[in-house]
């Protein structure tokens, strides 16, 4: 099977993103598109916990977090925030600043929003350059150098 698709407007995006449901269903999609394996056992079958997004293997009871190893790991934003600031970053040229980002979701606290932003952009990467470490690239790191006074970005493997 597939990884889901991802939507192609704005009024697209809302419409499949609507709730913290959808978003969860989405990341489940992506995460096991060919169906759930235990990351202990690789066992194909799991029941979700009701009182939190946690999934329990059948088999030998690992409990597993769909957001567990991506940059959504302990999160205490809703996914719905992470989306939608996800879609604006990915979308949003020449790209977005934490002001923007901040008044476009409706987050309270500027510092919350800076680190979300900073993460997004260590995952995402450029389209140029590729994914970062956390979304499924090779790790990428950053150097600069200094020559006659300016200064110069390098990414190296």
């Amino acid at each position: 099977m597939a990884r889901p698709l991802f939507p192609k407007s704005l009024p697209e995006f809302q419409a499949w993103f609507d709730s913290e449901e959808a978003c969860l269903r989405y990341l489940v999609e992506s995460r096991w598109p060919d169906g759930y394996a235990c990351p202990r056992c690789s066992h194909d079958e799991a029941y979700e916990l009701t009182s939190r997004p946690i999934f329990k293997c059948r088999k030998c009871s690992y409990q597993v977090s769909v957001t567990a190893g991506t940059v959504l790991h302990r999160t205490r934003l809703s996914l719905r925030d992470w989306f939608g600031a996800a879609y604006l970053v990915a979308t949003h040229t020449p790209g977005i600043s934490a002001v923007q980002l901040q008044r476009q979701l409706g987050l309270k606290r500027y510092e919350t929003t800076w680190g979300l932003l900073q993460k997004l952009r260590r995952v995402m990467g450029s389209p140029r350059e590729g994914p970062h470490r956390g979304w499924g690239g090779s790790r990428r790191n950053l150097h600069r150098k200094r020559r006659g006074g300016t200064a110069r970005w390098t990414i190296t493997r």
